[in-house]
Order: structure tokens, then C-alpha cells, then sequence
């Protein structure tokens, strides 16, 4: 039988079979439940568990180094297509602007102008009429969608700034409701 110092550092060992030290390493809403918590992990705590423990916080930090190592990659690649540049954009952060340039490509050639890349971004309205009668949705359906809800969130986070886009968002949103305001991401999309 393997003993929990022959499996398991000690370190974690001490982090692990501490009630309080361990209720405390809870995010989001357990964080207000840190008592309860302290109270449930009180009891039986067996080297098994600790062993099943370590190897899942291991796992934990090992995604943690794999994400902060793709995201030097990520910066590293997007260094030459000019992401600064779309940093300054109000609500393009510099996640966004890897966002954009991985949707949309560095060859701009395709678009011949900026109504041909806002339809294939899905903020275009594709609405059928017929005898006066509007038939169909506002937008294409067509389109790279995951570059719409990047400029989705970037017209929202333009909205809490105050500039042209913001104010725009916010004159948009008080006549026609927010899920309309979205369509701020359109003018963002035509100043990139």
C-alpha cells in the first residue's frame, strides 16, 4: 500500500487536509459558502483522496500553463497584421482584435468593399418583401458567425465608453432595445 508522502508532495498534502485552507480555494458563488463549505470537507479524508485530489489540481495547472503558452503564440503570430492598431478601436481589445484577424484573414483582397465583408459577417440585413409584406429575419443567415459575436461583444464593451461608437450604441439602444444595438459591431467592423 502506497502511503499519501510517497505519492504526494508534501505541500499539497498540508493544503489538502485542511478544512478552512481548502474551503477557501473556492471561486465564483461557493466563495460566500466558505463555512459550509469548511464544514463539509471535515471528516473522513483518506490518502485515496488525496491522491485523486493532487492528480486533478495537477491537472488543473497544467491546463493553466498549456492556455498561457497558447496565448504567447497567439500574440506572438498576430504581431505582424497590425493588432495594436485594432486595440485602439473602442471595444477591440487586444482578444478581439485576435479574434478579428483570425476570422477574417490578412488577404482583405476577397472583400472588394466593405458591404461585401459586413454581409459575410453576418451583419447584413437579408429581409425578403413581397407585395409590401417584410417575410423573413434581419439578418443573412448567412456568414462566419463566430466573427459576429466577436463584434457582438466589442459593440457592447463600446457602449460603456464614451465615444461616437458608445453614444451611438446607447441612442440605439433607447429607441430600439439592446439586442438591436448590436448592430454597432457593423460600424466597428467598417473601421477595421
Amino acid at each position: 500500500m502506497l502511503r499519501d508522502a510517497q505519492v504526494i508532495p508534501p505541500r499539497v498534502t498540508r493544503r489538502l487536509r485542511q478544512p478552512k485552507r481548502l474551503a477557501r480555494l473556492a471561486r465564483t458563488s461557493l466563495g460566500r459558502k466558505i463555512s459550509a463549505l469548511a464544514e463539509a470537507f471535515t471528516g473522513h479524508f483518506t490518502a485515496h483522496h488525496a491522491f485523486l485530489l493532487a492528480k486533478m489540481l495537477a491537472q488543473v495547472d497544467a491546463i493553466d500553463a498549456d492556455i498561457a503558452d497558447l496565448d504567447e503564440r497567439i500574440e506572438e503570430l498576430i504581431i505582424p497584421f497590425a493588432a495594436d492598431r485594432l486595440d485602439e478601436i473602442p471595444g477591440i481589445g487586444r482578444i478581439g482584435a485576435a479574434a478579428v484577424i483570425a476570422e477574417i484573414g490578412a488577404d482583405m483582397t476577397r472583400f472588394p468593399t466593405a458591404d461585401h465583408l459586413v454581409s459575410w459577417a453576418r451583419y447584413a440585413p437579408g429581409v425578403k418583401e413581397s407585395a409590401g409584406k417584410k417575410k423573413g429575419k434581419n439578418a443573412t443567415g448567412h456568414g462566419d458567425r463566430y466573427l459576429a459575436r466577436a463584434l457582438g461583444e466589442a459593440a457592447v464593451a463600446a457602449s460603456r465608453t464614451d465615444t461616437f461608437l458608445g453614444e451611438r450604441y446607447q441612442r440605439i439602444a433607447r429607441r430600439r432595445g439592446k439586442q438591436k444595438a448590436i448592430a454597432v459591431g457593423r460600424s466597428i467592423l467598417v473601421i477595421t
